[in-house]
Protein backbone atom coordinates (compact mmCIF):
# COMPACT_ATOMS: atom_id res chain seq x y z
CA UNK A 1 0.00 0.00 0.00
CA UNK A 2 1.58 3.22 -1.18
CA UNK A 3 0.83 6.39 0.81
CA UNK A 4 -1.68 8.06 -1.39
CA UNK A 5 -3.94 4.75 -1.08
CA UNK A 6 -3.25 4.68 2.89
CA UNK A 7 -4.51 8.38 3.80
CA UNK A 8 -7.47 7.04 1.33
CA UNK A 9 -8.10 4.23 3.18
CA UNK A 10 -7.17 4.85 6.38
CA UNK A 11 -10.15 7.92 6.85
CA UNK A 12 -12.77 5.50 6.53
CA UNK A 13 -15.75 5.44 8.72
CA UNK A 14 -18.49 2.68 8.94
CA UNK A 15 -21.28 3.03 10.96
CA UNK A 16 -23.55 -0.07 10.40
CA UNK A 17 -25.13 -1.58 13.56
CA UNK A 18 -27.46 -0.20 16.32
CA UNK A 19 -26.01 1.91 19.40
CA UNK A 20 -25.04 -0.52 22.15
CA UNK A 21 -27.93 -0.05 25.07
CA UNK A 22 -24.95 1.14 27.43
CA UNK A 23 -23.99 3.43 25.10
CA UNK A 24 -27.31 5.06 25.01
CA UNK A 25 -28.23 4.53 28.83
CA UNK A 26 -25.66 7.18 29.24
CA UNK A 27 -26.15 10.74 29.91
CA UNK A 28 -25.33 12.87 26.41
CA UNK A 29 -23.17 15.25 28.43
CA UNK A 30 -21.19 12.54 30.08
CA UNK A 31 -18.18 10.76 27.84
CA UNK A 32 -16.26 7.89 29.20
CA UNK A 33 -12.88 6.94 28.07
CA UNK A 34 -10.64 4.47 28.44
CA UNK A 35 -6.86 4.27 27.34
CA UNK A 36 -3.66 2.23 28.22
CA UNK A 37 -1.93 4.99 30.42
CA UNK A 38 -3.40 8.11 31.86
CA UNK A 39 -1.07 11.41 32.66
CA UNK A 40 1.87 11.29 35.60
CA UNK A 41 1.54 14.84 35.92
CA UNK A 42 -1.15 17.12 35.74
CA UNK A 43 1.47 20.06 35.25
CA UNK A 44 3.44 20.31 31.59
CA UNK A 45 6.26 21.64 33.29
CA UNK A 46 6.98 18.93 35.59
CA UNK A 47 10.18 16.91 34.65
CA UNK A 48 8.71 13.70 32.58
CA UNK A 49 5.66 14.81 31.59
CA UNK A 50 3.75 12.31 29.57
CA UNK A 51 1.44 12.79 26.84
CA UNK A 52 -1.30 12.14 28.29
CA UNK A 53 0.00 15.28 30.84
CA UNK A 54 -0.25 17.41 27.48
CA UNK A 55 -3.95 16.67 27.07
CA UNK A 56 -4.58 17.98 31.04
CA UNK A 57 -2.96 21.55 29.89
CA UNK A 58 -4.73 21.69 26.37
CA UNK A 59 -8.12 21.09 28.69
CA UNK A 60 -7.97 23.23 32.36
CA UNK A 61 -5.18 25.64 31.48
CA UNK A 62 -6.07 28.51 28.44
CA UNK A 63 -3.49 30.39 26.56
CA UNK A 64 -2.89 33.49 25.02
CA UNK A 65 -4.22 31.66 21.02
CA UNK A 66 -5.24 28.36 19.96
CA UNK A 67 -5.36 27.25 16.39
CA UNK A 68 -8.35 27.46 14.15
CA UNK A 69 -9.68 24.45 12.12
CA UNK A 70 -9.97 22.86 8.57
CA UNK A 71 -12.00 20.41 7.06
CA UNK A 72 -10.17 18.06 4.48
CA UNK A 73 -11.72 16.75 1.13
CA UNK A 74 -12.80 13.04 2.70
CA UNK A 75 -14.60 15.35 5.50
CA UNK A 76 -12.08 15.01 8.27
CA UNK A 77 -11.38 18.10 10.58
CA UNK A 78 -7.64 18.87 11.85
CA UNK A 79 -6.15 22.05 13.22
CA UNK A 80 -4.91 24.71 11.02
CA UNK A 81 -1.58 25.68 11.80
CA UNK A 82 -2.00 28.48 9.24
CA UNK A 83 -4.49 30.02 11.27
CA UNK A 84 -4.31 31.19 15.30
CA UNK A 85 -7.89 32.21 16.87
CA UNK A 86 -8.27 33.97 20.49
CA UNK A 87 -7.96 32.21 23.18
CA UNK A 88 -7.75 34.28 26.36
CA UNK A 89 -6.47 36.71 24.55
CA UNK A 90 -9.42 38.36 23.00
CA UNK A 91 -6.90 40.11 20.08
CA UNK A 92 -3.51 41.04 19.25
CA UNK A 93 -0.99 43.45 17.43
CA UNK A 94 2.53 43.20 15.96
CA UNK A 95 3.94 46.16 16.44
CA UNK A 96 4.92 48.47 13.21
CA UNK A 97 8.61 47.68 13.58
CA UNK A 98 7.68 43.96 13.75
CA UNK A 99 10.04 43.28 17.31
CA UNK A 100 7.08 42.60 19.82
CA UNK A 101 3.32 41.87 19.85
CA UNK A 102 0.89 43.16 22.32
CA UNK A 103 -1.83 41.21 23.72
CA UNK A 104 -5.39 42.44 25.06
CA UNK A 105 -6.59 39.80 27.44
CA UNK A 106 -10.02 38.92 28.29
CA UNK A 107 -11.16 41.15 31.35
CA UNK A 108 -14.09 39.03 32.15
CA UNK A 109 -11.39 35.91 32.21
CA UNK A 110 -11.54 34.32 35.46
CA UNK A 111 -9.43 30.72 37.30
CA UNK A 112 -11.19 27.88 38.49
CA UNK A 113 -11.44 29.21 41.92
CA UNK A 114 -12.98 33.10 40.86
CA UNK A 115 -9.46 34.88 40.62
CA UNK A 116 -9.88 36.95 37.82
CA UNK A 117 -6.97 36.37 34.99
CA UNK A 118 -4.42 39.29 34.89
CA UNK A 119 -1.72 40.13 32.98
CA UNK A 120 0.71 39.37 35.34
CA UNK A 121 -0.60 35.74 35.64
CA UNK A 122 0.70 35.43 32.02
CA UNK A 123 3.98 37.20 32.38
CA UNK A 124 4.64 34.69 35.44
CA UNK A 125 3.39 31.67 33.75
CA UNK A 126 5.46 32.72 31.03
CA UNK A 127 8.65 33.26 32.80
CA UNK A 128 7.79 30.26 34.23
CA UNK A 129 8.06 28.25 31.10
CA UNK A 130 11.44 29.66 30.07
CA UNK A 131 12.87 29.28 33.25
CA UNK A 132 12.01 26.06 34.38
CA UNK A 133 14.62 24.13 32.16
CA UNK A 134 13.92 20.61 30.23
CA UNK A 135 11.44 20.46 27.83
CA UNK A 136 9.22 23.59 28.39
CA UNK A 137 12.23 25.97 28.39
CA UNK A 138 13.19 23.96 25.04
CA UNK A 139 9.42 24.25 23.67
CA UNK A 140 9.47 28.16 24.35
CA UNK A 141 13.21 28.37 23.01
CA UNK A 142 12.18 26.50 19.41
CA UNK A 143 10.36 29.65 19.16
CA UNK A 144 12.32 32.00 20.54
CA UNK A 145 10.82 32.83 23.14
CA UNK A 146 14.06 32.48 25.90
CA UNK A 147 14.44 34.49 28.81
CA UNK A 148 11.62 36.53 31.68
CA UNK A 149 12.74 40.29 30.38
CA UNK A 150 10.88 39.90 26.74
CA UNK A 151 7.81 39.44 28.44
CA UNK A 152 6.15 42.67 29.77
CA UNK A 153 2.99 43.65 31.86
CA UNK A 154 1.77 46.80 30.02
CA UNK A 155 -1.83 47.39 32.50
CA UNK A 156 -4.34 44.73 33.82
CA UNK A 157 -5.21 43.40 31.11
CA UNK A 158 -2.36 43.53 28.39
CA UNK A 159 0.56 41.75 28.17
CA UNK A 160 3.62 41.95 25.21
CA UNK A 161 6.05 39.84 24.26
CA UNK A 162 9.23 41.36 22.68
CA UNK A 163 11.10 39.47 20.12
CA UNK A 164 15.20 38.96 20.39
CA UNK A 165 14.81 37.97 16.56
CA UNK A 166 12.78 37.53 13.34
CA UNK A 167 11.49 34.11 14.30
CA UNK A 168 8.57 32.63 12.00
CA UNK A 169 8.05 30.03 14.91
CA UNK A 170 7.22 32.63 17.93
CA UNK A 171 3.63 33.15 17.24
CA UNK A 172 2.76 29.51 16.32
CA UNK A 173 4.65 28.49 19.54
CA UNK A 174 2.26 30.27 21.51
CA UNK A 175 -0.86 28.40 20.68
CA UNK A 176 0.74 24.91 22.14
CA UNK A 177 0.38 23.26 25.12
CA UNK A 178 3.34 24.49 27.17
CA UNK A 179 2.64 28.47 27.13
CA UNK A 180 -0.21 27.63 29.36
CA UNK A 181 -1.42 30.32 32.04
CA UNK A 182 -1.32 29.59 36.02
CA UNK A 183 -2.88 31.50 38.52
CA UNK A 184 0.16 32.47 40.08
CA UNK A 185 -0.87 33.83 43.83
CA UNK A 186 -1.97 29.88 44.52
CA UNK A 187 0.47 28.16 43.04
CA UNK A 188 3.07 30.69 44.49
CA UNK A 189 1.58 30.03 47.98
CA UNK A 190 2.54 26.50 47.10
CA UNK A 191 5.85 26.89 46.40
CA UNK A 192 8.80 26.72 48.72
CA UNK A 193 12.48 28.15 48.46
CA UNK A 194 13.46 24.62 46.82
CA UNK A 195 10.81 24.82 44.57
CA UNK A 196 10.29 28.40 43.71
CA UNK A 197 7.67 27.78 40.74
CA UNK A 198 5.95 25.46 42.68
CA UNK A 199 6.18 22.20 40.82
CA UNK A 200 5.82 19.57 42.96
CA UNK A 201 2.26 20.92 44.04
CA UNK A 202 1.02 21.30 40.51
CA UNK A 203 2.05 17.77 39.75
CA UNK A 204 -0.74 16.43 41.45
CA UNK A 205 -3.04 19.87 42.02
CA UNK A 206 -4.49 22.56 39.41
CA UNK A 207 -4.17 26.26 39.09
CA UNK A 208 -5.97 26.80 35.65
CA UNK A 209 -8.84 28.69 34.42
CA UNK A 210 -9.33 26.48 31.24
CA UNK A 211 -12.78 25.08 30.23
CA UNK A 212 -12.35 21.82 32.29
CA UNK A 213 -11.40 21.26 35.73
CA UNK A 214 -10.27 18.03 37.21
CA UNK A 215 -12.69 16.33 39.64
CA UNK A 216 -10.68 14.13 40.52
CA UNK A 217 -6.99 12.16 39.77
CA UNK A 218 -5.90 8.89 40.88
CA UNK A 219 -3.13 8.07 39.29
CA UNK A 220 -2.68 4.50 37.55
CA UNK A 221 -6.67 4.75 37.55
CA UNK A 222 -8.35 7.46 36.03
CA UNK A 223 -8.33 10.99 35.92
CA UNK A 224 -12.27 13.21 36.15
CA UNK A 225 -12.84 16.16 34.20
CA UNK A 226 -15.93 18.63 34.95
CA UNK A 227 -17.25 21.34 33.21
CA UNK A 228 -16.26 25.08 34.51
CA UNK A 229 -19.32 27.01 33.54
CA UNK A 230 -18.12 30.10 34.12
CA UNK A 231 -15.48 29.28 30.87
CA UNK A 232 -14.98 32.58 28.82
CA UNK A 233 -12.10 31.93 26.15
CA UNK A 234 -14.12 29.52 23.74
CA UNK A 235 -17.75 28.63 23.16
CA UNK A 236 -18.84 26.41 26.06
CA UNK A 237 -18.39 22.53 26.04
CA UNK A 238 -21.12 20.56 25.78
CA UNK A 239 -19.78 17.62 27.36
CA UNK A 240 -20.39 18.62 30.83
CA UNK A 241 -17.87 15.73 32.39
CA UNK A 242 -15.42 13.38 31.45
CA UNK A 243 -14.00 10.04 32.56
CA UNK A 244 -10.42 8.94 31.47
CA UNK A 245 -9.98 5.45 32.40
CA UNK A 246 -6.48 3.87 32.40
CA UNK A 247 -7.25 0.03 31.30
CA UNK A 248 -3.47 -1.47 30.48
CA UNK A 249 -5.30 -4.73 28.45
CA UNK A 250 -5.63 -3.55 25.05
CA UNK A 251 -8.24 -6.50 24.37
CA UNK A 252 -10.25 -5.20 27.53
CA UNK A 253 -10.86 -1.65 26.21
CA UNK A 254 -11.59 -3.16 22.78
CA UNK A 255 -14.38 -5.32 24.12
CA UNK A 256 -15.90 -2.24 26.20
CA UNK A 257 -15.92 -0.05 23.62
CA UNK A 258 -17.92 -2.50 21.52
CA UNK A 259 -20.20 -3.35 24.15
CA UNK A 260 -21.00 0.64 25.17
CA UNK A 261 -19.49 0.87 28.42
CA UNK A 262 -17.05 3.34 26.82
CA UNK A 263 -17.57 6.01 24.06
CA UNK A 264 -14.37 6.18 22.78
CA UNK A 265 -10.34 5.02 23.16
CA UNK A 266 -7.08 6.20 20.86
CA UNK A 267 -4.91 3.64 21.96
CA UNK A 268 -5.90 0.26 20.72
CA UNK A 269 -2.92 -1.77 18.65
CA UNK A 270 -3.13 -1.22 14.89
CA UNK A 271 -4.32 -4.81 14.44
CA UNK A 272 -7.76 -3.77 15.70
CA UNK A 273 -7.52 -0.89 14.47
CA UNK A 274 -7.48 -2.23 11.16
CA UNK A 275 -10.58 -5.56 12.09
CA UNK A 276 -12.85 -1.86 13.90
CA UNK A 277 -12.40 -0.33 10.38
CA UNK A 278 -13.68 -3.20 8.47
CA UNK A 279 -17.41 -2.99 6.82
CA UNK A 280 -19.92 -3.58 9.46
CA UNK A 281 -18.09 -2.70 12.72
CA UNK A 282 -20.14 -1.21 15.09
CA UNK A 283 -17.91 1.86 15.91
CA UNK A 284 -16.41 4.54 13.79
CA UNK A 285 -12.66 5.00 13.36
CA UNK A 286 -10.99 7.55 12.28
CA UNK A 287 -7.00 7.55 11.33
CA UNK A 288 -4.85 10.74 10.40
CA UNK A 289 -1.21 10.65 9.38
CA UNK A 290 0.57 12.49 11.91
CA UNK A 291 2.16 15.40 10.74
CA UNK A 292 6.26 15.74 11.00
CA UNK A 293 6.24 12.71 13.01
CA UNK A 294 8.88 9.51 12.73
CA UNK A 295 8.75 6.08 14.70
CA UNK A 296 12.71 5.47 14.62
CA UNK A 297 15.40 3.14 15.33
CA UNK A 298 17.84 5.63 17.23
CA UNK A 299 21.49 4.43 18.16
CA UNK A 300 23.50 6.47 21.02
CA UNK A 301 26.66 8.10 19.29
CA UNK A 302 28.28 8.79 22.07
CA UNK A 303 29.08 5.30 23.21
CA UNK A 304 30.88 2.17 20.67
CA UNK A 305 29.98 0.86 18.73
CA UNK A 306 27.44 2.92 17.58
CA UNK A 307 29.62 5.95 17.59
CA UNK A 308 30.93 4.53 13.66
CA UNK A 309 28.60 5.85 11.44
CA UNK A 310 29.38 2.82 9.59
CA UNK A 311 28.13 0.55 12.23
CA UNK A 312 24.88 3.06 11.92
CA UNK A 313 24.55 2.58 8.10
CA UNK A 314 25.25 -1.40 8.73
CA UNK A 315 22.12 -1.11 11.02
CA UNK A 316 20.08 0.37 8.69
CA UNK A 317 21.06 -1.64 5.98
CA UNK A 318 19.43 -4.77 8.11
CA UNK A 319 16.52 -3.62 9.11
CA UNK A 320 13.20 -6.08 8.78
CA UNK A 321 11.43 -2.62 7.55
CA UNK A 322 8.47 -4.66 5.50
CA UNK A 323 8.15 -7.00 7.94
CA UNK A 324 7.54 -4.38 10.55
CA UNK A 325 5.28 -2.21 8.61
CA UNK A 326 2.94 -5.50 8.14
CA UNK A 327 3.32 -7.28 10.87
CA UNK A 328 3.62 -4.75 13.86
CA UNK A 329 2.14 -2.06 12.40
CA UNK A 330 -0.79 -3.90 9.89
CA UNK A 331 -0.31 -1.40 7.51
CA UNK A 332 -1.59 1.42 9.70
CA UNK A 333 1.84 3.73 8.55
CA UNK A 334 3.65 5.47 5.87
CA UNK A 335 6.82 4.04 4.79
CA UNK A 336 9.80 6.21 5.06
CA UNK A 337 12.54 3.91 3.59
CA UNK A 338 13.59 2.65 0.40
CA UNK A 339 13.56 5.88 -1.84
CA UNK A 340 16.03 6.09 -4.86
CA UNK A 341 18.73 8.76 -5.63
CA UNK A 342 19.87 11.95 -3.20
CA UNK A 343 16.76 14.18 -1.49
CA UNK A 344 15.08 16.22 -4.18
CA UNK A 345 12.31 17.52 -2.06
CA UNK A 346 12.70 20.02 0.47
CA UNK A 347 9.63 18.20 2.74
CA UNK A 348 9.85 15.80 6.06
CA UNK A 349 9.44 13.74 6.74
CA UNK A 350 10.33 11.96 4.12
CA UNK A 351 11.42 8.09 3.18
CA UNK A 352 15.34 7.09 3.30
CA UNK A 353 17.42 5.04 1.18
CA UNK A 354 17.45 2.36 3.22
CA UNK A 355 15.88 -1.07 2.51
CA UNK A 356 16.73 -4.65 3.69
CA UNK A 357 20.14 -5.61 2.15
CA UNK A 358 21.86 -8.13 4.34
CA UNK A 359 25.00 -8.27 2.24
CA UNK A 360 25.83 -4.50 2.49
CA UNK A 361 24.78 -4.62 6.29
CA UNK A 362 27.38 -6.88 6.44
CA UNK A 363 30.09 -5.50 4.49
CA UNK A 364 29.72 -1.99 6.20
CA UNK A 365 30.55 -4.47 9.42
CA UNK A 366 33.93 -5.81 7.89
CA UNK A 367 34.75 -2.17 7.22
CA UNK A 368 34.29 -0.58 10.38
CA UNK A 369 36.26 -3.94 12.01
CA UNK A 370 33.32 -5.72 13.70
CA UNK A 371 32.90 -8.40 11.39
CA UNK A 372 33.37 -10.73 14.96
CA UNK A 373 30.04 -9.24 16.29
CA UNK A 374 28.12 -6.87 18.50
CA UNK A 375 26.55 -7.24 21.98
CA UNK A 376 24.08 -4.43 22.89
CA UNK A 377 20.77 -3.97 24.12
CA UNK A 378 17.44 -2.34 22.45
CA UNK A 379 15.22 -0.86 24.53
CA UNK A 380 11.78 0.32 24.06
CA UNK A 381 8.98 2.47 25.90
CA UNK A 382 6.23 -0.17 27.36
CA UNK A 383 3.23 2.23 26.94
CA UNK A 384 3.65 1.90 22.94
CA UNK A 385 4.10 -2.17 23.50
CA UNK A 386 1.69 -3.16 21.18
CA UNK A 387 3.72 -1.82 18.23
CA UNK A 388 6.93 -1.59 19.97
CA UNK A 389 7.38 -5.41 21.57
CA UNK A 390 6.58 -7.13 17.90
CA UNK A 391 9.02 -4.25 16.38
CA UNK A 392 12.32 -5.08 18.82
CA UNK A 393 11.47 -8.49 18.71
CA UNK A 394 11.78 -8.44 14.37
CA UNK A 395 14.76 -6.08 14.68
CA UNK A 396 16.49 -8.69 17.34
CA UNK A 397 16.26 -11.14 14.82
CA UNK A 398 17.04 -9.24 12.23
CA UNK A 399 20.26 -7.68 13.63
CA UNK A 400 21.81 -11.46 14.67
CA UNK A 401 21.39 -12.53 11.08
CA UNK A 402 24.69 -9.84 11.22
CA UNK A 403 26.18 -10.44 13.72
CA UNK A 404 24.55 -7.89 16.54
CA UNK A 405 23.18 -9.75 19.12
CA UNK A 406 20.37 -7.73 21.08
CA UNK A 407 19.34 -7.99 24.61
CA UNK A 408 15.63 -6.09 24.30
CA UNK A 409 15.08 -3.80 27.70
CA UNK A 410 11.43 -3.26 28.81
CA UNK A 411 10.96 0.45 29.93
CA UNK A 412 7.81 1.16 31.98
CA UNK A 413 5.71 3.82 30.65
CA UNK A 414 5.92 5.88 33.59
CA UNK A 415 9.80 6.31 33.50
CA UNK A 416 10.21 6.19 29.35
CA UNK A 417 10.66 9.69 29.49
CA UNK A 418 13.35 9.91 32.01
CA UNK A 419 15.17 6.92 30.83
CA UNK A 420 15.54 8.92 27.65
CA UNK A 421 17.06 12.26 29.19
CA UNK A 422 19.96 9.92 30.79
CA UNK A 423 21.04 9.12 27.28
CA UNK A 424 22.62 5.82 28.34
CA UNK A 425 20.69 3.32 25.91
CA UNK A 426 22.59 2.06 23.23
CA UNK A 427 19.52 1.85 20.92
CA UNK A 428 16.37 2.54 21.56
CA UNK A 429 12.98 1.84 19.40
CA UNK A 430 10.67 5.43 19.87
CA UNK A 431 8.57 8.16 18.46
CA UNK A 432 9.05 11.89 17.97
CA UNK A 433 6.84 14.46 16.30
CA UNK A 434 7.04 17.51 15.92
CA UNK A 435 3.76 20.07 17.56
CA UNK A 436 4.83 22.87 14.77
CA UNK A 437 4.72 21.59 11.15
CA UNK A 438 8.06 22.62 9.67
CA UNK A 439 11.04 20.52 8.81
CA UNK A 440 13.64 22.84 10.68
CA UNK A 441 11.34 22.76 13.71
CA UNK A 442 11.73 18.62 13.94
CA UNK A 443 15.80 18.88 13.02
CA UNK A 444 16.06 21.38 15.66
CA UNK A 445 14.42 19.02 18.68
CA UNK A 446 16.38 16.11 17.66
CA UNK A 447 19.33 16.44 15.42
CA UNK A 448 20.40 19.77 16.93
CA UNK A 449 24.00 19.17 18.97
CA UNK A 450 22.65 21.52 21.93
CA UNK A 451 19.03 20.29 23.05
CA UNK A 452 19.56 17.99 25.48
CA UNK A 453 15.42 16.93 25.25
CA UNK A 454 15.06 15.24 22.22
CA UNK A 455 18.18 14.52 20.69
CA UNK A 456 17.86 11.08 22.38
CA UNK A 457 21.05 9.86 20.72
CA UNK A 458 23.36 12.53 21.67
CA UNK A 459 24.03 13.56 18.17
CA UNK A 460 26.56 16.56 17.61
CA UNK A 461 27.22 17.99 14.43
CA UNK A 462 28.17 21.60 14.26
CA UNK A 463 27.70 21.89 10.29
CA UNK A 464 24.14 20.84 10.90
CA UNK A 465 23.76 22.77 13.77
CA UNK A 466 24.64 25.99 11.56
CA UNK A 467 21.83 24.38 8.57
CA UNK A 468 18.94 23.97 11.12
CA UNK A 469 19.50 27.79 11.96
CA UNK A 470 19.78 29.06 8.35
CA UNK A 471 16.70 26.95 7.79
CA UNK A 472 15.01 28.78 10.98
CA UNK A 473 15.89 32.41 9.42
CA UNK A 474 16.00 31.82 5.75
CA UNK A 475 15.78 35.19 3.86
CA UNK A 476 14.08 33.39 0.80
CA UNK A 477 12.38 30.56 -0.26
CA UNK A 478 15.26 29.10 -2.29
CA UNK A 479 18.01 29.43 0.85
CA UNK A 480 15.33 27.74 3.02
CA UNK A 481 14.87 24.77 0.50
CA UNK A 482 18.15 24.40 0.06
CA UNK A 483 19.07 24.45 3.50
CA UNK A 484 15.77 22.01 4.40
CA UNK A 485 17.52 19.42 1.44
CA UNK A 486 21.13 19.82 2.84
CA UNK A 487 19.97 18.55 7.11
CA UNK A 488 17.86 15.48 4.99
CA UNK A 489 20.33 14.14 3.49
CA UNK A 490 23.09 14.41 6.02
CA UNK A 491 20.71 13.21 8.89
CA UNK A 492 20.35 9.96 5.99
CA UNK A 493 23.97 9.70 5.60
CA UNK A 494 24.94 9.90 9.18
CA UNK A 495 22.02 8.33 10.43
CA UNK A 496 21.99 8.44 14.15
CA UNK A 497 18.45 7.62 13.88
CA UNK A 498 16.53 5.32 11.02
CA UNK A 499 13.56 6.54 9.94
CA UNK A 500 10.97 3.79 9.68
CA UNK A 501 7.62 5.11 9.60
CA UNK A 502 5.09 8.19 9.78
CA UNK A 503 2.71 7.02 12.33
CA UNK A 504 -1.15 7.73 12.42
CA UNK A 505 -3.30 8.98 15.03
CA UNK A 506 -6.14 6.36 15.06
CA UNK A 507 -9.92 6.68 17.03
CA UNK A 508 -12.61 4.66 17.65
CA UNK A 509 -15.62 6.41 18.74
CA UNK A 510 -19.47 5.32 19.32
CA UNK A 511 -21.16 6.06 16.67
CA UNK A 512 -22.82 9.07 17.89
CA UNK A 513 -19.72 10.64 19.15
CA UNK A 514 -19.58 13.60 17.42
CA UNK A 515 -16.72 16.54 16.60
CA UNK A 516 -13.82 14.86 16.44
CA UNK A 517 -11.01 17.07 15.42
CA UNK A 518 -7.62 15.75 14.73
CA UNK A 519 -4.59 18.01 16.94
CA UNK A 520 -0.98 18.00 16.41
CA UNK A 521 -0.66 17.60 20.51
CA UNK A 522 -2.31 13.91 19.69
CA UNK A 523 -5.13 14.19 22.41
CA UNK A 524 -8.84 14.41 21.54
CA UNK A 525 -9.97 17.67 22.34
CA UNK A 526 -13.02 17.13 24.96
CA UNK A 527 -14.33 20.67 24.32
CA UNK A 528 -15.43 19.68 20.90
CA UNK A 529 -17.00 16.80 21.06
CA UNK A 530 -20.49 15.98 21.87
CA UNK A 531 -23.14 13.45 21.47
CA UNK A 532 -25.66 13.55 18.30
Amino acid sequence: MDRRDFLVTSSATVAALPLPAAAQARPQDVLVVANEFGPNSLDIHTVGANRPAYGVSWLVYDRLMTYGKKTLPDGRVIYDRNKLEPELAESWQIAPDGNSVTFKLRKNAKFHDGTPVTAKDVKWSFDRAVSVGGFPTFQMAAGSLEKPDQFEVVDEHTFRVKFIRRDKLTMNDLAVPVPCIFNSELVKKNATAADPWGLTWTRNNTAGGGAYKVEAFRPGQEIIYVRYDDWKSGPLPKLRRVIQRDVPNAGNRRSLLLKGDIDITFDLPPKDFSELSREGAAVRVTSTPIENAIVYLGMNTTKPPFDNPKVRQAVAWALPYDKMHDNALYGRAAKMYGATGPVKAPVWPQPSPYRTDVAKAKALLAEAGLAGGIETTLSFDLGGATINEPMAVLIQEALGAIGIKTQINKIPGATWRAALLKKDMPMIVNRFGGWLDFPEYFFFWCYHGQNAVFNTMSYQNPKLDKIIQNARFAESKPLYDSAVREMVQIAFDEVPRVPLFQPTMDVAMQKNVQGYQYWFHLQPDYRQLFKA
